[in-house]
């Protein structure tokens, strides 16, 4: 509530009648002509005229405090912030008690300009008039705990080098919400563009630009199908670069206000983009989305009214059929009563970034971080420090899949509008590392590329990591695979051999270097074999370890698909021993493996196994990397 509206509770007369003196701390006709037309300039909207009328009352009459606290209110008004501070001082000179609330509008612009130790007294101020007033104590107090936070905040700066994508990316134009593939190959970011047919003569387009040796090229409109005379923008891109979600407003195929659409991109060219629908989008606003390195979990911020504040951010997953689930709200821990925004999964599934103006912060939006636990919950909120976070509104930030580097879009040279930067991210704001493995799918008979299925699944917790799909035109691929962890790689489709890979990623934090790898797939015949990477034993026995489960359930599940296949299961060791020694050490270990299948009620008659020895090396047993790949279990296709 304005001021002047307070003041016209408690002094309705003074709005109604010019001449009623007794009602204000001034008996000065002069003074009181010129409050009552200033009055009616400001509730005009006309500030530059009712702040002159202001000061010619305080003119008349130096000690007329109603004149300066709605003077200080046109002034903010106007955004004349230093003006407005200094005016609300000179009222409180004349009686720090005539307005106690007035100090907290002091201490919140004091606030908003940084000014956060002169803030943190005029909260102190108000609570030392003894108000009785709850709720404006409430806030009182949490103001100087966020002034104490930003003092501290402030004294105790992250390292923080923001560096120009330069001209290739940025122009006049202002650039924001840029997007990034894991191999950090592609680009996209929104420009507001100037459009004649667009409503005040600007619209939000998509550019997208490649990196070459010499770092981004220039960056080109997307153009159609996903540029259209509606605005577009708010993007976001699965780690292949091959999903994007984004926001549209006010469309007419539109569920709500703003709703969530989606484009693929399919052997180089954009898919038409189709409205996500129900359940994602509901008949209020789905903005800003940010999807999961798969493209199977999205992350969007939504005012639907179940949310714990005025804009909440939610998250729902994909089905098997390409459907979306009911998005559920990720929680307290993160939500507040405020607003949340901009929300960024980082590839390793478990660093939330986002904005939010009720966290305690420095300023308007600040980012947070919060970090899933081993149950899945996430964790406090965490501010990611000064000076990314200012008395300004910082949102939009997103973090490379190495988790070195974070791109944001500011406004710090006005001649160039809004702009995208990169800055090397502070050890204690980063992520997981995420590396990729990163090629094509191919018929290893024909080489004719293949759309297959991707499986990265954590060896320890049997958990799905990453489920995504190969290009069905081309066949590229990229999978995003989170270090410190020993993972499963399984591709797969109907009619094919499937292609086994194996990542031992535990206690490597960082520094995993990306794998370029093309994956042939076999057809299903006769005579046929592939190597079961994930199949592990205890050290100098045939006794299987548990991370082999996620393997063999795999294999398990290969059999039922095709019940007529019958399959030889072989054993193959290094030269480490005798010739004896590793015969009898292979073939009980191929055992084991039948074993298990028939355990899990594989007929025995579709089984055989054998043991190789060291007889059939696939590489030199000269090294030590070399016997690791000759230590190996194999399956071979005997009748069809």
């Amino acid at each position: 509530m304005k001021i002047a509206l307070l003041i016209l509770l408690i002094h309705c007369s003074v709005y109604l009648k010019a001449n009623a003196q007794n009602d204000l701390t001034t008996d000065k006709k002069s003074a009181i002509k010129s409050y009552n037309e200033a009055l009616y300039y400001y509730t005009s909207n006309n500030y530059v005229k009712a702040i002159e009328l202001f000061n010619k009352a305080i003119t008349a009459d130096k000690n007329f405090i109603e004149a300066y606290l709605v003077l200080a209110e046109a002034y903010e008004d106007n955004k004349q912030y230093d003006k407005a501070i200094d005016t609300y001082h000179a009222a409180f000179a004349i009686n720090p008690g005539f307005y106690p609330y007035g100090h907290i509008r002091l201490a919140n612009l004091e606030f908003k300009t940084a000014r956060y130790s002169d803030a943190k007294k005029s909260y102190e101020e108000f609570l030392k008039l003894k108000s009785n007033n709850q709720k404006h104590i409430d806030k009182a107090k949490k103001g100087i705990e966020r002034s104490e936070f930003a003092m501290y905040a402030v004294n105790n700066p992250v390292d923080f080098k923001p560096e120009s994508l330069g001209p290739a990316v940025n122009t006049s134009e202002d650039e924001y919400w840029p997007s990034l593939s894991a191999d950090e190959n592609i680009l996209i970011i929104t420009r507001l563009v100037k459009s004649s047919s667009a409503y005040g003569g600007k619209q939000e387009d998509f550019f997208i630009s490649e990196k070459d040796k010499n770092g981004w090229g220039i960056v080109k409109n997307a153009g159609l199908p996903l540029n259209t005379p509606d605005n577009e923008g708010a993007q976001t891109i699965s780690g292949d670069g091959r999903l994007m979600v984004f926001t549209g407003c006010n469309r007419k195929d539109g569920v709500g206000r703003c709703d969530l659409y989606f484009s693929k991109k399919e052997g180089g060219k954009w898919t038409i983009p189709k409205n996500m629908e129900t359940p994602v989008n509901s008949r209020y606003k789905e903005t800003q989305p940010s999807l999961s390195a798969d493209g199977r979990t999205l992350y969007f911020a939504s005012d639907r009214p179940e949310g714990y504040g005025y804009l909440d951010i939610y998250v729902t997953t994909m089905n098997d059929d390409g459907t979306w689930r009911q998005p559920l709200n990720i929680g307290d821990k993160v939500n507040t009563r405020g607003h949340e925004m901009s929300p960024f999964i980082h590839p390793d599934n478990q660093t939330l970034y986002f904005s939010s103006d009720e966290l305690i912060g420095l300023g308007g939006f600040d980012i947070f971080i919060s970090r899933k636990d081993s149950t899945g919950q996430w964790g406090e909120p965490e501010n990611i420090g000064y000076p990314i976070n200012t008395n300004g509104d910082e949102y939009g930030l997103i973090v490379n899949a190495k988790g070195n580097l974070a791109y944001y879009a500011s406004d710090k040279d006005p001649k160039m509008g809004r702009d995208i930067f990169v800055f090397e991210l502070y050890k204690e704001a980063r992520p997981v590392e995420v590396s990729y493995m990163k090629g094509t799918v191919f018929d290893s008979d024909t080489k004719a590329p293949i759309g297959a299925e991707f499986e990265l699944i954590d060896l320890e917790s049997e958990k799905m990591i990453n489920n995504s799909r190969s290009d069905s035109i081309n066949g590229e691929f990229l999978v995003c695979i989170p270090t410190n962890r020993n993972y499963l790689l399984n591709v797969s489709k109907r009619g094919y051999l499937f292609y086994s890979d194996n990542f031992a990623l535990k206690g490597i934090f960082d520094k995993a270097e990306p794998f370029l790898k093309n994956v042939p797939l076999h057809p299903i015949k006769i005579g046929e074999s592939i190597i079961l990477r994930n199949i592990f034993f205890e050290f100098d026995s045939y006794k299987l370890k548990k991370e082999s489960k996620v393997e063999l359930d795999k294999l398990v599940l290969f059999l039922n698909q095709y019940p007529t296949i019958k399959i030889e299961i072989s054993g193959h060791t290094d030269n480490i021993g005798t010739e004896q020694y590793n015969q009898t050490l292979s073939e009980n270990r191929a055992k084991s493996v039948k074993e298990y299948l028939t355990g899990a009620s594989i007929s025995k008659d579709r089984i055989t196994f054998t043991g190789y020895g060291f007889s059939k090396p696939i590489t030199s047993n000269d090294t030590e990397a070399g016997r690791a790949q000759n230590r190996r279990t194999e399956l071979k296709i005997i009748e069809k």
